[in-house]
């Protein structure tokens, strides 16, 4: 007997380990998931640059203002960055100069011609501020673009300015759209309080 049980001890083991452990769930791979990101509250700071630049406007106080001089030494050329989200807003002026429609042109080129073949949708939403003399587009483009968000805002005479949301990372519209929302705010809130100084 004490051989019988020597020899079907480990089997009867094996048995009781197959049973207790194979009653559960059968597994089932969990799908992707993207990280959880919490944005700040919109605080706002004012841009006063004076760097030959005539305008104000309210712009993220978490963002850093960098006149990238190395980039382009043209005049009107700097960025909002914001390092914890790997974001920029690309921001360019020009001072019109008989040349409305040429930067008319080119910001339709860039904003809308460039990224049609890449969009899902571009929507277009005008803005005007009357008594500021402000004018222009916001443009959301869905879908895995470059860029999501971009602008334009113009008193149509003296003053032309344009500016594009872009993020380091490969274009993922479902994992970028919270901040993208976040930044779009901070965008509209930059044309509605931007004024110019002449």
């Amino acid at each position: 007997m004490n051989m019988i049980c020597k020899i079907f001890r480990p089997a009867l083991l094996f048995l009781a380990i197959i049973m207790v452990t194979g009653c559960g769930e059968v597994p089932v791979p969990k799908p992707k998931g993207f990280f959880r990101i919490d944005m700040p509250e919109h605080v706002y700071a004012s841009f006063e640059e004076t760097d030959g630049l005539p305008f104000t406007f309210k712009y993220p106080a978490f963002g850093r203002i960098n006149f990238n001089k190395e980039f382009n030494n043209e005049q009107g050329w700097f960025n909002i960055e914001f390092p914890a989200y790997r974001a920029s807003l690309y921001l360019t002026y020009k001072g019109i100069n008989r040349d409305f429609d040429d930067l008319m042109e080119q910001t339709y080129r860039m904003n809308v011609k460039n990224h049609i073949s890449r969009a899902d949708a571009i929507s277009q939403s005008p803005f005007s501020n009357d008594s500021a003399k402000v004018h222009g587009i916001l443009y959301d483009l869905k879908g895995n673009t470059a860029t999501a968000v971009q602008f334009y805002a113009t008193d149509s005479v003296k003053h032309f300015l344009r500016g594009s949301l872009y993020f380091e990372a490969a274009p993922n519209a479902d994992s970028l759209e919270p901040v993208v929302e976040y930044f779009r705010e901070d965008i509209v809130t930059l044309m509605e309080t931007l004024r110019w100084k002449n």
